[in-house]
């Protein structure tokens, strides 16, 4: 079909409806899991969201590499479109930050009027919390340098830096997950617990979808997706990771080093 203008009028997709609907069996699942410990909606829900992802991110590939229907003009609008999304999760985590201040900088009677609250013990900011600092400022780093050796062409540099990154994004989950595991205090702990799981869990899950993000674009590089001047998706990635990057520093020093 014949056009006069750089923007993409986008296909009709079943796509959009099939997320909403498995999202929501997906919530309904996590509530039944919680008050009857029965998975199975849940799991469900989950294995048809992540059949649809495939496959929505396949046609937009699709439509980006082989179609050419990214142009200048429309990648313009999904920057803009990225910039706002990391925004608005600027403003989630800023949510976060801010019960945690409301409740260690002024704490309630209920808690003792201490902070932590008495009974609770905190992790050593200089064990597992350090070492995740460091993991995650190297796979900065790592990204970055996947990054400037697309713009300059460089097919070997550009997988090894992915997979690096790839890398130390598992090995912080696996860490954390440990650290979870081996945690002396819950989320219902207080408000501690809570302001400590609800921040660190949600940063958590973000760095998990970074991760898979990046593994995604490790893939497309390998299939010859990107080139050193249309690469939007993986600039993206990229955006998204040095966003989480950030806020785990954020939580590093109020949380874990400044709160215990």
């Amino acid at each position: 079909m014949h056009k006069n203008h750089p923007y993409h009028l986008v296909d009709i997709s079943p796509w959009p409806i099939l997320s909403s609907l498995s999202a929501m069996v997906m919530m309904s699942g996590l509530i039944k899991w919680f008050h009857m410990f029965d998975s199975s909606l849940m799991m469900i829900g989950s294995i048809s969201m992540i059949l649809i992802m495939y496959q929505w991110w396949r046609d937009i590939s699709r439509e980006g590499t082989f179609q050419g229907q990214h142009t200048f003009t429309v990648t313009l609008g999904l920057k803009w479109g990225m910039i706002l999304f990391i925004t608005s999760e600027v403003f989630f985590f800023l949510s976060f930050f801010w019960g945690f201040f409301h409740n260690s900088l002024a704490p309630a009677i209920d808690i003792g009027m201490m902070w932590p609250p008495k009974g609770i013990e905190t992790f050593n900011p200089i064990q597992i919390p350090l070492l995740n600092t460091l993991i995650l400022l190297t796979s900065g780093l790592t990204v970055t340098w996947a990054h400037h050796s697309l713009m300059e062409n460089n097919f070997k540099q550009t997988s090894q830096g992915l997979m690096l990154t790839v890398i130390l994004g598992l090995y912080f989950t696996i860490l954390q997950g440990y650290e979870y595991i081996e945690s002396p205090f819950t989320i219902s702990d207080a408000a501690y617990g809570s302001s400590f799981f609800m921040a660190t869990g949600f940063h958590g899950i973000h760095v998990i979808i970074g991760t898979t993000f990046l593994a995604i674009c490790l893939a497309r590089h390998l299939n010859n997706h990107f080139s050193p001047i249309h690469h939007f998706g993986f600039e993206a990635a990229a955006w998204y990771w040095h966003f989480v990057d950030v806020v785990w520093l954020f939580l590093y020093i109020t949380i874990y080093w400044w709160g215990s």
